[in-house]
């Protein structure tokens, strides 16, 4: 109908000559659009708009002139609607200002245009953005200049971390400091404002409507646009959205949230690193409430779907995009942490294959053949998990239990290894993932690659008409196991360290037992116990700590060393948990970390209580304590050796000045120059098996140590849940009653001995024991024999014992003479 003045010039009005008639369904449709891009309205006259001589509907004021929001604007709205007991005309304002991404990109932002004694600039946007390539140039650089967190941190364990950082910087080597992110928009000013305007309901539901409508458009916006490029400001939206402190409530995880992580999930990625670094430098507070909207949104993403083998949580693109988000935040939380990005051990080259003309010849390509993948946003950061000391959240609260339940590993598997490009594996999220779920995609990994090993190697025997060795076959005898190992496996090494990556069958000279995982576990034990010997010299042992640490004096060659590192790959290639009983720096160092300062608390902690009170000596340290930088140990004969620290260590005082140099050098001559041949054969040893496996892009140093030793926390209760049987017992028979009974009033001690009697082990997998299948089947009736296990397949075979004394008996009389194979 138009405004029914006759000389309109409004060209978007139906009262403008030359305009052309509309149907109603053409006027609807216009309407919308001219409602989208806030067309101007006409004057009030004639027939739309009346003379309300009345006055009964006055005209509300609805600032449309406001295109973007300050902190002052957003006060100034809401105190006339406080006057007037009227919110709509700020719930309007919120409304279109947070549902349009060029307002929001403006809004709260830092720049003098926006001084509140400057209000009448507010419609000039042009002076804000760069549009000119040398503004936005300029802009962009002043964005990106700094990348690095430098927060204080004041607990003692964070002390001792700067003290160490101070170290490392007298020997040359760089901590990764974070200085401020540059960005626009002001972050304590939105904070303000979102405290002040969530209390009030309705205003709550404009800000989630706003970020429904504007998600679509900010979707298309970095698809199709490349907006960041243009405009780095872009960011300014999510920095803004996610400082809402009600993203965690229902009807956000519902209707906005699923969009929104999609939306920021394609962001470039120099936008997700500047994200990162940002959050990383807000309080532990602020970083939980993200990470817990993230999980929440996981968690509630996966609780309300049914997932199965045709519908899978890797299909899901809520819970992708959620997981893409989380990274953020885990990144920040690294970064945010004590982090030490220097001291890192140095890479030996990779032994290669004999086989690898062969496989170019057939086609075949080694997946990972340079090592395991680095992750995009860990590379454009400059940090990896390993190097944060300490997060600000403990990496376990990353885990999602819900999707670890629903997660098919073997397809995400498959999609880490085959189809990264096309399809998502949670594998990229680590984080997300438990050790359990993790251990899983090793073990396929592991049993793929001796597949593999098994195929080229019939296909090389073909070729070269060899004998067909598909298999790591060992044959040793007990009473020369170290020798007839160590001779074997060097062999293999030297020759063609794939074959490590073949499947292991161990077979014990003069004995009947058929290797399916039983008589292997024996074998790591026996050599572990040679190994670990004391007598031998190879590695001291601390009463105190319970722990291992290499001998700088050891007179063994590194051949010996070599072996232990194979056994610990070949340990966890094979699917098998060893009784090894070191300190978590070796396993930091296995990772490619050297040993500094704060690490000798679990290796050397009589060292380290001594060099702790020399830093926090407040006395006179150069009179009262008489040190140099030459230091005295003891060799194997227990002869005195000394060892400068520095050039002419002996006639250089420890001081005040010095002392921090001196605990940082005596550290790295404890920990690494000390050993350093010892643990370099080790090392090697253990790459010659896992140099291909994604172990170091899935595992931390902690989980590394319980994929090698299992879990010291035994719930034989949660055993119990999970035992299967056969032969004719069921949990309700009497036997299998007496024997629950029995196995529960076990010491400690006598636990082990059954675990180890019954598994090969004595230590828990990954994920505790009830991880375990076991089973018990029935032997026989009562009988005056043992029972027997298959520690192969965990199975104990038990014959009817007449009565729970005798069953206690015989168990325990089996348990403790447990020694040696048969073939029953």
């Amino acid at each position: 109908e138009g405004c029914g003045n006759g000389a309109c010039t409004n060209e978007l009005c139906a009262s403008c000559l030359g305009f052309q008639p509309l149907d109603h369904n053409a006027a609807a449709i216009r309407a919308l659009e001219l409602y989208k891009m806030n067309a101007k309205l006409c004057g009030r006259h004639s027939a739309a708009f009346p003379d309300n001589s009345n006055n009964l509907f006055p005209p509300r004021e609805d600032f449309r002139e406001v295109h973007y929001l300050t902190e002052e604007k957003v006060y100034e709205i809401l105190s006339i609607c406080e006057g007037k007991k009227d919110y709509s005309p700020l719930i309007r304002v919120i409304g279109r200002i947070f549902s349009n991404a060029d307002g929001l990109v403006q809004s709260f932002r830092k720049d003098k245009e926006q001084h509140p004694n400057t209000k009448e600039q507010h419609p000039n946007t042009k002076e804000q953005h760069p549009n000119t390539k040398e503004q936005r140039k300029t802009h962009q650089a002043n964005d990106e200049d700094k990348d690095e967190d430098d927060k204080e941190r004041t607990t003692a364990m964070e002390q001792e971390s700067e003290a160490s950082a101070s170290m490392e910087g007298a020997t040359g080597s760089t901590e990764n400091r974070l200085g401020p992110v540059e960005v626009s928009v002001d972050i304590e000013a939105v904070r303000r404002v979102y405290d002040r305007l969530l209390s009030n309901e309705k205003m709550e539901s404009a800000f989630l409507n706003a970020l429904v409508y504007l998600t679509p458009n900010v979707e298309l916006d970095l698809t199709y646009l490349d907006v960041y490029d243009t405009n780095p400001d872009y960011l300014n939206i999510f920095i803004i959205v996610m400082e809402n402190s009600s993203l965690h409530s229902p009807e956000y995880l519902e209707m906005a949230m699923p969009l929104f992580c999609k939306c920021m999930s394609k962001l470039p990625l120099p936008a997700l690193a500047k994200l990162t670094r940002l959050w990383s430098q807000y309080s532990v507070e602020h970083i939980r409430r993200m990470m817990e909207t993230f999980q929440q949104l996981i968690t509630y993403t996966v609780i309300s779907n049914e997932y199965d083998s045709d519908s899978l949580v890797n299909d899901d693109e809520c819970v992708v995009a959620a997981a893409k988000c989380l990274k953020l935040v885990f990144y920040a939380n690294v970064l945010g942490g004590d982090l030490d990005t220097g001291h890192n051990e140095e890479e030996e080259p990779a032994s290669e294959s004999s086989e690898l003309t062969l496989q170019e010849l057939l086609g075949e390509e080694r997946s990972n053949k340079k090592g395991p993948r680095v992750d995009p946003l860990e590379k454009e950061l400059g940090v990896r998990t390993l190097d944060c000391r300490r997060p600000l959240i403990p990496f376990e609260e990353f885990v999602n239990e819900p999707l670890n339940d629903v997660l098919e590993m073997d397809k995400d598997f498959t999609f880490f290894k085959v189809d990264s490009e096309s399809k998502f594996s949670f594998q990229s999220c680590p984080f997300i993932l438990n050790a359990c779920t993790k251990s899983l995609g090793l073990y396929y990994d592991n049993r793929i690659s001796m597949y593999s090993e098994r195929r080229i190697t019939a296909l090389y025997s073909l070729v070269q008409g060899q004998q067909l060795n598909p298999y790591l076959r060992l044959k040793v005898r007990r009473d020369h196991i170290i020798d007839d190992a160590l001779v074997r496996l060097e062999m293999i090494a030297m020759e063609n360290p794939a074959d490590l990556r073949k499947q292991l069958f161990v077979e014990f000279e003069g004995e009947q037992g058929v290797d399916e995982g039983g008589v292997s576990k024996e074998f790591f034990q026996l050599v572990l116990e040679e190994m670990f010997n004391p007598d031998i010299g190879m590695f001291t042992y601390d009463e105190s700590t319970k722990l291992f640490w290499y001998n700088p004096s050891s007179l063994e060659n590194e051949a010996q060393f070599t072996l232990i590192g194979i056994i610990l790959g070949l340990a966890i290639y094979n699917n098998c948990i060893l009784d090894v009983h070191f300190p978590m720096v070796v396993y930091r160092k296995l990772m490619g970390k050297k040993g500094t300062y704060l690490d000798l608390t679990d290796s050397h902690p009589v060292l380290y209580q001594s060099l702790r009170e020399l830093l926090e000596y407040e006395g006179d340290v150069e009179e009262d304590m008489m040190i140099t930088f030459q230091i005295s140990q003891t060799d194997l004969f227990g002869d005195p050796i000394t060892y400068d620290l520095k050039e002419n260590g002996d006639k250089i005082p420890v001081n005040a000045d010095n002392r921090k140099e001196f605990v940082s050098l005596y550290s790295d001559y404890i920990l690494n120059k000390s050993v350093e041949r010892q643990f370099k054969a080790f090392r090697r040893g253990f790459q010659m098996v896992t140099n291909e496996s994604p172990l170091k892009c899935l595992f931390r140093p902690e989980e590394v140590e319980l994929l090698i030793c299992g879990s010291r926390n035994l719930d034989f209760q949660a055993l119990e849940e999970t035992t299967e049987y056969d032969g004719g017992y069921s949990k309700d028979c009497r036997i299998i009653k007496d024997f629950w009974e029995t196995v529960h009033s076990f010491g400690e001690e006598d636990k082990r001995l059954f675990l180890q009697f019954t598994t090969g082990t004595d230590r828990a997998p990954v994920g505790g024991l009830g991880k375990l299948k076991m089973i018990i089947a029935k032997n026989g009736p009562d009988t005056d024999r043992l029972p027997t296990s298959h520690t192969c397949f965990n199975a104990l075979l038990l014959p009817e014992y007449d009565s729970k004394e005798k069953l206690k008996e015989r168990l325990l009389k089996a348990i403790t003479y447990a020694k040696g194979f048969g073939m029953l």
